[in-house]
């Protein structure tokens, strides 16, 4: 029993998508505490909203470990081939799925907050709007 908890800790400190979602999650929150300093209040990143959305990611990520050991789903066939050139991913599980999900919400907000601090963020932000509407169709247009 000790050795299954022991592996699955393991699994769960080494897993990459998990780490790139806990930075992007800390990042975030950094940046919505700047704005919210400069604003003068509680936002969407730095309040109890935002505490409980970046916790929930992260526990569902957790959550999603203990399902993809039991259940072996393989995803890649959902991921566009030019998302796929940029990693060395062979197997996507209901972990790295949602984790990219994740990173690309995450990343969408902390291009929000660098604008809202009133950051340059011309050049990522295009680069970024126009990567992720490959993909998805909810990107604000403005």
């Amino acid at each position: 029993m000790t050795e299954l908890f022991t592996n699955f800790f393991d699994e769960l400190f080494m897993h990459k998508i998990i780490s790139l979602v806990a930075l992007c999650t800390v990042t975030d929150t950094v940046f919505g505490f700047m704005r919210a300093v400069k604003q003068r209040k509680f936002n969407s990143c730095f309040g109890i909203n935002g505490a409980i959305r970046k916790i929930s990611m992260l526990l569902s990520l957790v959550f999603l470990v203990l399902f993809d050991s039991a259940v072996h789903i393989d995803l890649i066939s959902f991921i566009p081939k030019d998302l796929l050139k940029f990693t060395s991913i062979t197997k996507i599980g209901t972990t790295e799925f949602f984790g990219f999900l994740y990173i690309s919400y995450e990343i969408v907000s902390i291009l929000k907050n660098m604008s809202l601090c009133g950051l340059p963020t011309n050049k990522i932000e295009k680069w970024v709007r126009d990567f992720l509407s490959k993909y998805t169709s909810e990107l604000p247009r403005t």
